[in-house]
């Protein structure tokens, strides 16, 4: 949240640990989303409706500036959930140190109909026209239907659950961490009335698959109900923030700059608890994002926050660089293990694009990606970066482009493929090809492609932010000084790079 000109990141942590378990509410502030300083725990199990844990949930800034948390609390060993609130014990304290939890938790408490198991992660709340205050929760019913149950408070103290969900849909399994916001129909800044003249997005993690999905549609402000847009797909196959490794992302509205801002989470890849026992930390906060209702009205925007540019130092440019089929270009004069890419491929012709493949119709992308990887000739594509790699490429995670011809249009497959992306033998590893088809407009023979590179991690942002890859990986040759960079095309069609920019990124500060 933002409050009185600091932001508050909660987040779950374990204070004994680099895996999972003991999870508190740590808390870290902030004056430019960059630079942090960390604080003692906000919330930790210490009541009988916490004891058994303090899980996720969200802040509100109530009317007289008073900001309280929502969270889900366990209250037994069968992980029987509740939602409880916490409050700041002194106002005038600018980091907010210090949060009390009031003797009359819980708020709410599940009821019959609900499975207690899977009740959890209240939404920042918002007001109706009715001065009546709601919220949302994710849960399961009957092994598959995900649900977004609604709860609705005239003074945020007693909760009474409406007699529908906001929204749900079969077949897709166990919602987590919903988030339920407004976007403006037109131009980038965000807004934080709940207004039926507005689009809507609906998120939800979704438990079974560990990927987040999206649906835009309307809010029928009477009804209390959420309907997803025609052609807006309510299932595994829709819209994702992001197609890698991104989950429990939570947005908010900043009202120091007037933009909506997401952040989600990363896990580790490497699997093993020893490894991440050996790092002593495991899991990370990715670079936080705007987001916004891109042009066409059918997906979300997302680029990184303009307070990372403040890292940026050492600077190289190329332009007007042509890559023949099998080329590659390397970027020299930069750190390649902690970099930011900003890049534009142009091409002359869309004749050499390869068919679409009709048995791929109903693949996910990353699938598509898996069986067309950066190393697989191709006719338009596969360009791109090959990044954190080895100076031969026996490492590298390479983030590229393919473009196919389809029966009435083209595709744009966007990959992040961490396949050879490090020599370490480890057969539980997750070195997945992850990919997202790119809606755009290919008639200006033009491809953009941002990435940013820090060590174990890639995230990448295609076309300006219409798709989103994160990945994590862990060479062992290609780090720190020993890893190398390179611009590449492996189709048979000619590709000009016309423009790249690539900064250093220094380190962030971070204070205890």
């Amino acid at each position: 949240m933002y409050f009185n000109g600091v932001y508050h990141l909660f987040y779950q942590y374990n204070p004994n640990g680099s895996v999972w378990g003991n999870i508190v509410w740590a808390h870290s502030v902030s004056k430019d989303l960059i630079n942090w300083i960390n604080l003692e725990p906000a919330i930790y199990p210490s009541k009988p409706f916490d004891q058994f844990g303090t899980w996720s949930g969200s802040a509100t800034i109530l009317p007289g500036n008073k900001p309280v948390i929502l969270y889900t609390g366990i209250v037994d060993a069968n992980q029987t959930q509740v939602q409880n609130y916490a409050i700041p014990a002194n106002l005038s304290d600018p980091y907010l140190r210090e949060w009390i939890k009031p003797d009359n938790n819980p708020l709410i408490v599940a009821d019959a109909s609900i499975n207690k198991t899977k009740f959890r992660d209240p939404t920042t709340a918002w007001m109706g026209k009715d001065g009546h205050w709601r919220i949302v929760m994710g849960s399961l019913r009957k092994h598959s239907r995900g649900l977004a149950i609604m709860y609705r408070s005239k003074d945020f103290m007693k909760w009474v659950k409406a007699k529908h969900p906001l929204h749900s849909t079969n077949g897709t399994g166990n919602w987590e961490c919903p988030d339920f916001f407004p976007v403006a129909l037109k131009g980038t800044n965000g807004i934080d009335q709940y207004g039926e003249e507005y689009k809507y997005v609906l998120k939800n993690s979704m438990d079974l698959t560990r990927f987040e999905y999206y649906t835009l549609g309307k809010y029928d402000t009477k009804k209390d109900r959420y309907v997803p847009d025609v052609g807006s797909i309510d299932s595994w196959k829709g819209l994702r923030f992001d197609y890698g490794n991104f989950y429990a992302s939570k947005t908010f509205y900043d009202t120091s700059k007037n933009r909506r801002v997401i952040w989600g989470w990363s896990n580790e890849s490497d699997i093993f608890p020893e490894d991440d026992n050996a790092k002593g930390w495991a899991g990370i906060q990715l670079i936080p994002r705007k987001v916004w209702l891109d042009p066409s009205g059918k997906q979300l925007i997302q680029w990184p926050v303009e307070e990372l540019e403040t890292l940026r130092t050492q600077k190289v440019q190329l332009s007007n660089k042509k890559l023949n089929n099998g080329e590659k270009v390397e970027v020299t004069g930069i750190t390649p293990a902690q970099a930011d890419v900003e890049v534009t491929f142009s091409f002359a012709s869309l004749d050499k694009a390869e068919s679409f493949d009709s048995s791929w119709t109903d693949m996910y992308a990353q699938d598509v990606c898996g069986l067309k990887g950066a190393d697989v000739q191709g006719g338009l594509g596969p360009f791109g970066l090959a990044t954190l790699a080895t100076e031969n490429l026996e490492e590298n995670t390479p983030v590229f482009f393919r473009v196919f011809k389809a029966q009435q249009n083209y595709k744009v497959l966007l990959c992040s493929d961490a396949k050879r992306s490090t020599l370490k033998f480890n057969e539980t590893m997750y070195k997945v090809s992850f990919a997202g088809f790119v809606d755009v407009d290919l008639a200006d023979k033009k491809l953009s492609l941002r990435s940013l590179i820090d060590n174990s991690v890639i995230e990448s942002f295609g076309a300006g932010g219409k798709t989103c890859i994160t990945s994590r990986v862990y060479p062992t040759l290609a780090i720190n000084e020993k890893a190398h960079l390179f611009a590449f095309n492996n189709g048979t069609e000619p590709i000009t790079i016309e423009t790249l920019d690539a900064w250093s990124m220094g380190k962030a500060k971070i204070q205890y």
